[in-house]
């Protein structure tokens, strides 16, 4: 990915993230929105220490 839309996204997860925490659905709406893989988002969430909750298919 590159580092212009990784830092978007970045800054997507961090306003969504409510206490450092991401529902799933919300990962997986983003992962849409910046039309990338929801394994990218996961990563980028390990990376900014955001927890992502409530996942319904296990995946993160």
């Amino acid at each position: 990915m590159e580092e212009a839309k990784k830092g978007k996204l970045a800054e997507r997860i961090l306003e969504e993230a409510k206490e450092k925490k991401l529902p799933c659905k919300k990962a997986f709406a983003l992962a849409e929105e910046f039309n990338c893989l929801p394994l990218e988002v996961g990563r980028l969430c390990d990376e900014l220490k955001v927890k992502i909750i409530g996942c319904q298919l296990g995946c993160f």
